[in-house]
Order: structure tokens, then C-alpha cells, then sequence
């Protein structure tokens, strides 16, 4: 038996009408469904997805995908995801796997693609439009220019005064349990109303600051900061 293609869908931040043509064809064509599921059991890539495409006769697989601190706990998470999404192509089911964002980009994806292919699996990836770049779009801000470098930060998990040191624009992203550092961090070098931030775009309790004397107290796991170059408001 042939064995089915295994298809990372990026369905961008959260507006369903930010999915590609390519991305929508896929998830029309493929049997099944492949969803990752997040504690609480949130489906959020799925639910983006379902607003674009008719899921309602396709098999829907949750795939438990809980951010862990612990590495360990993640690959064994990775591992099993595998396992289950190599049950599906055995049996020459393409599926597909909605991804929150674009499929290179801190994806969970990346890990399930490089399993899969190290065990002879066709596996694809679609891209998506990433969170910054619909957060930029959403606050009216450009990221960078021509010529002028931008650094992506994983702001939890950085020396953001290292990084605020480098050239260029910055985007932090994944602040999760340390976004009040970070904001304090970028109040402390004076960005208070060249910095912005976004959380939560293209979804329900989207929150949109253009400065950060807006910033609220508290945000999830979905906030990006957006930080221009030079500190001073401009990109160059």
C-alpha cells in the first residue's frame, strides 16, 4: 500500500482570511485532519482552520502538544505525536496538520517533520503568515528596511540587554511567564512610546498597543513586542 504524505499547514496568527491558497487546498484535499491540542484541550490551529474549510467530514486525530519546560517531556510528546500520524499514513491517509503561524518559525511542526522523515515519510510543509508580520500589519508599523538587519528573539529565554544592544529592529516573541520582565526590561531603556506590542492577534481578546504606557499588566503566551531600530523610532 502506498503510503500517505504528511502536509505542516501553516494557517498564519489567527484570521482565517490570512490562509494561502496552497494552504486551503491542502486542507480540502486531505482524509484526515491532524490537530495539535494544547492543555485544557484548546485546538486553536484547528479552530482558525475550520473557519476557512469544511472539516466536517474529514477524521479529526488530536494530537496532545502541551508546551513543556521539561525538554525530555517534550521529545517523548514528539515522539508520540509521531507515532500517531504514522498510523494514518500506513494506512495511505494523507493528513494534514494545521500550524499556528508558519511551519519554520518556533513550530512544533518542525520537530514531527524531521521524525517522520528520518523514517522514510514524505512530509511537506506549507507556509503560513507569521504573528509578527500580522502584528506589524495590524499596528501599521514596518519591521525594517532595506539593508537594516531584524533580530526574532525568544524574549523568555534571551539576555534581552545583549539583545537590545544589537543592531537593527527587534521582535520579541514567547515572553509567556516573563513578559512582565520584558516590559519592564524595554521601559527601562526608555521605549515606553517607540516599543509595541500585540497579543493575542487575529484572535478573540486581541489586544493592540501602539505605545507601551498602553501595555497591560498582565498578557499570555501569544504577545509579541515589536522594538525599532536605535531606540529611537526609527528603522535605520
Amino acid at each position: 500500500m502506498k503510503k500517505g504524505t504528511f502536509y505542516a499547514v501553516g494557517v498564519g496568527p489567527g484570521d482565517p482570511e490570512l490562509l494561502t491558497l496552497k494552504a486551503l487546498r491542502v486542507l480540502e484535499c486531505c482524509a484526515v485532519i491532524a490537530a495539535p491540542q494544547g492543555k485544557g484541550g484548546a485546538m486553536t490551529a484547528l479552530s482558525i482552520a475550520a473557519q476557512a474549510v469544511d472539516l466536517s467530514q474529514k477524521a479529526i486525530v488530536p494530537l496532545p502538544l502541551a508546551m513543556e519546560r521539561s525538554v525530555a517531556a517534550r521529545q517523548a510528546l514528539h515522539k508520540e505525536a509521531a507515532a500517531v500520524l504514522a498510523a494514518q499514513l500506513d494506512e495511505g491517509r494523507d493528513t494534514a496538520m494545521p500550524c499556528l503561524g508558519d511551519t519554520a518559525l518556533y513550530a512544533s511542526s518542525s520537530y514531527l517533520l524531521a521524525l517522520l522523515r528520518e523514517k522514510g515519510y514524505t512530509a511537506e510543509q506549507i507556509p503560513g503568515v507569521p504573528s509578527f508580520c500580522a502584528a506589524a500589519a495590524a499596528l501599521g508599523r514596518s519591521l525594517t528596511e532595506m539593508d537594516a538587519p531584524l533580530h526574532i528573539v525568544p524574549a523568555g529565554k534571551t539576555d534581552l540587554e545583549e539583545a537590545l544592544a544589537w543592531p537593527g529592529s527587534k521582535v520579541l516573541m514567547k515572553a509567556g511567564a516573563e513578559y512582565g520582565r520584558v516590559l519592564q526590561t524595554l521601559r527601562g531603556k526608555g521605549l515606553d512610546d517607540r516599543a509595541a506590542l500585540a497579543a493575542n492577534c487575529g484572535l478573540p481578546g486581541e489586544t493592540l498597543c501602539t505605545t507601551l504606557r498602553s501595555a497591560p499588566a498582565h498578557s499570555g503566551y501569544f504577545t509579541t513586542f515589536l522594538v525599532p531600530a536605535n531606540g529611537d523610532g526609527t528603522l535605520s
